[in-house]
């Protein structure tokens, strides 16, 4: 296991040293010093940031939520509010926003935190807010099992609002609903009035 890990650790850094590398060519191209006082450390904090930035490609979503629990509760429940941050493949450029989930069990549940981790597994890698959307709300339908999962997420996106068409302030806003809420116009409702409070 020890082998393992200091292979890891060996990889992280010949990726970070590459990363530094090509942040160093980009500022030089784009018409800056790379050696000027203000950006000789910029190549090392950008690998660093881009590290945190994508982890979400070091994990498995569907491992996330871990442990499920043998519960009877077979009642709406809704996790809202859980920031995110990610970057467009397109551009590559931030978006960020809020995700909500509900979800109606069959007699499993995850830990509350389950929730924000998955979040963070599914957001942290080059991504679109469509995908997002989808992919949690599959890989919750897939492990849970529920009778139902709606999932909405709101962005933001520096794409749209700090370049191109420059219209800061503007959201874009997607669901994906599966099981029990695409028949239930009620249950979608009461959804969609709870994460608005």
């Amino acid at each position: 296991m020890a082998g393992n890990k200091d292979y890891k650790n060996r990889l992280v850094e010949e990726n970070r040293a590459l990363i530094e590398g090509h942040i160093r060519e980009i500022l030089r191209l784009i018409g800056e010093d790379p050696d000027r006082e203000g950006l000789a450390e910029t190549p090392a904090r950008v690998a660093r940031m881009y590290e945190e930035l994508f982890r979400g490609y070091g994990v498995d979503p569907r491992e996330v939520l871990g442990v499920t629990f043998d519960e009877q509760h077979e009642e709406l429940v809704i996790v809202k509010d859980i920031v995110y941050y990610s970057l467009c493949e397109h551009h590559m450029a931030p978006f960020f926003g809020k995700v909500h989930i509900g979800y109606v069990p069959s007699g499993k549940i995850a830990g509350l935190s389950k929730f924000a981790r998955l979040v963070e597994a599914v957001t942290r890698r080059l991504q679109v807010q469509e995908r997002i959307t989808s992919e949690i709300a599959d890989i919750l339908d897939e492990v849970l099992n529920p009778h139902g999962v709606m999932v909405v997420v709101t962005g933001e996106h520096l794409c749209m609002s700090a370049r191109g068409v420059h219209k800061p302030g503007s959201t874009t806003v997607t669901s994906a609903v599966r099981g029990i809420f695409r028949r239930n116009a009620a249950l979608r409702a009461e959804f969609l009035s709870l994460i608005k409070e």
